[in-house]
């Protein structure tokens, strides 16, 4: 089975570029994050009409929202409103998998604004409670008790070499002391697997994102890993091979994020 994950800022304007991919890579299953439109006006027909039939949608209008879409049937699970802000940031879902079920964990997490600082910045103050009740549900609920995979848009950058410069970045929103203790924190609370890494060593730089702001992001590659798979440990020996589509993001009109999919032997 292969599992995309894409940060896709607004599903409806870059709607062409999900079809060309999927016509492309045919993951079984994608998950979407900042579709940034509601459920009713998601591009259902668009992705019927190339054989991906069923969905969960957690959408708002203009902002955030998530979806999964799949080839084969899958269960609305779970949406979770995380901090109770009423913003659409998290989807589960289970697939049947002809008999050895699998769940799906899809999460768009905060950004957290410019400012590391919660006395000035509550976006940044949201960010860090939305990630400490991120930690109490794994715990609380037992999240990575069998087939279990997380997905999405976390918006941290953990490592040393999951950003271009390690020492420039540690006051920066996404690689902060404090935001990397805390996202470690909901990783050892299952424990989970860090899919993208089990392919990819610590040592290597690996990104997923490259800001607009940049003249020439291919020449500069000041890239950072904000988009994540984790899995369950019961996966962890199913983990076949990792891919970040890295020239999605000189695509025509591209989002700032590209896809990252994973296969499992399931």
């Amino acid at each position: 089975m292969k599992i995309t994950t894409w940060n896709i800022n607004s599903v409806r304007l870059r709607i062409p570029l999900v079809v060309d991919f999927l016509k492309q890579h045919a993951p079984d299953v994608l998950c979407l994050q900042e579709t940034k439109c509601r459920n009713a006006e998601f591009p259902y027909s668009d992705f019927r009409s190339i054989g991906y039939e069923h969905f969960a949608i957690n959408g708002q209008k203009g902002y955030h929202g998530v979806a999964v879409v799949s080839k084969q049937p899958l269960e609305l699970l779970d949406i979770r409103d995380f901090c109770e802000t009423g913003d659409a940031r998290h989807v589960s879902v289970g697939l049947p998998n002809g008999g050895t079920p699998l769940t799906i964990h899809n999460f768009y997490v905060p950004a957290g604004g410019d400012e590391p600082d919660v006395t000035i910045n509550p976006k940044f103050a949201h960010k860090l409670g939305f990630l400490d009740e991120m930690k109490e549900w794994v715990v609380r609920e037992r999240v990575t008790d069998g087939r279990v995979v997380l997905v999405g848009d976390l918006n941290i950058a953990p490592l040393e070499h999951d950003v271009w410069s390690h020492k420039a970045l540690l006051q920066v929103v996404s690689h902060t002391e404090v935001e990397v203790q805390k996202l470690g924190a909901v990783f050892s609370a299952g424990p989970w697997v860090d899919a993208m890494r089990r392919f990819v060593p610590d040592s290597e730089k690996l990104y997923t994102w490259w800001s607009y702001r940049a003249a020439d992001w291919t020449k500069s590659d000041r890239g950072r890993r904000l988009d994540h798979i984790w899995t369950s440990e019961a996966l962890s020996g199913a983990l076949q091979e990792m891919t970040v589509l890295r020239e999605a993001r000189s695509w025509q009109r591209p989002s700032d994020h590209v896809p990252v999919t994973i296969s499992l032997a399931v």
